[in-house]
């Protein structure tokens, strides 16, 4: 049975081993990416790097359709944030929108 200074100094090995192998198949997956990239003319946009997460996100929100209208200004509220002036301490039920 290996000592455990023998095993450690293998680990060490394998680690390297690990180190370079992976360095190496990263390099030529880069390789063979570019390539494609080259080959179909692919943009950054196309590829979904353009546009911050976070941003895109933001700007696909489409707004909420109103459920209330005041009806002496035709001012609406979807039912969500805060509540109108002209709808507090109101029943909410008399605004519907139908």
């Amino acid at each position: 049975m290996p000592s455990y200074k023998q095993l450690t100094s293998q680990l060490e090995k394998l680690e390297a081993e690990i180190a370079a192998a992976r360095e190496k198949e990263v390099a030529e997956a880069i390789a063979e990416i570019k390539a494609k990239i080259e080959e179909y003319g692919l943009t950054a946009e196309e590829l979904g790097f353009g546009v911050a997460r976070g941003k895109a996100a933001a700007a696909k929100k489409v707004p909420l359709p109103a459920k209330y209208r005041n009806p002496k200004t035709g001012e609406t509220w979807s039912g969500r944030g805060r509540t109108p002036a002209w709808l507090a301490d109101k029943n909410k039920d008399r605004f519907l929108i139908e």
